[in-house]
């Protein structure tokens, strides 16, 4: 649905399969372990790199989006100089030491595997948090957000949105009450998805 949105308004997109990805064997999954917050952002930046050489994308007009964990990738792509103009990030993890202190209850421990252990991994949990390199990012936001999110809590876009805007950096934000981890209504999906494209016209200047 979302493909379909963007590509019959002009857009190009991709979807990347980065290192972490399931239909590729054990290795390939294996390959994030350790490495959620770099090699997914990595991959990411590599695959519009190769878009752009390939005269496939426009180099200085391209986006990336994510939800949840997804929005942690989009998110950390925009942390320094990078291929990115714009991040959108529904529902996403901002701040990976919050999230390991409270997170939902069938992810416990999860992020031991995908980052390390704490107390001993918390520099790389900050080290990977968007929240913690609010004055790092290069590029506008846009985060849409379930006010209901037992997985994800809504603070994380919060505080994140008012961290941006506090260093000057465009930040877009979307509240939805009723809405949990992953939005239900039709209503929600819609105007989120177009407060997406009406953002990225603008920010892209089409």
């Amino acid at each position: 649905m979302v493909t379909q949105f963007f590509t019959s308004r002009g857009f190009a997109v991709a979807a990347v399969d980065f290192r972490g990805s399931t239909g590729y064997g054990r290795a390939y999954r294996m390959a994030l372990a350790g490495g959620w917050g770099v090699v997914d952002t990595d991959d990411c930046a590599a695959a519009a790199r190769h878009l752009a050489a390939e005269g496939r994308a426009d180099g200085r007009r391209m986006v990336v989006r994510g939800c949840s964990s997804g929005g942690l990738t989009a998110l950390n792509s925009l942390v320094g100089p990078g291929c990115f103009a714009a991040a959108t990030a529904w529902y996403p993890v901002t701040d990976l030491l919050s999230l390991a202190g409270s997170g939902h209850d069938f992810e416990a421990h999860y992020s031991d595997w995908l980052i390390g252990p704490l107390p001993g991994a918390e520099a790389e949990y900050r080290r990977r948090s968007p929240l913690e390199r609010a004055d790092e990012v290069t590029g506008a936001v846009l985060l849409c957000q379930g006010l209901d999110d037992p997985v994800v809590p809504p603070s994380q876009s919060l505080d994140l949105a008012a961290a941006l805007r506090a260093r000057g950096v465009r930040c877009e934000l979307f509240t939805f009450e009723g809405e949990s981890h992953g939005f239900r209504r039709a209503s929600t999906i819609e105007t989120c998805l177009e407060a997406e494209l009406a953002f990225y016209m603008d920010v892209l200047g089409l």
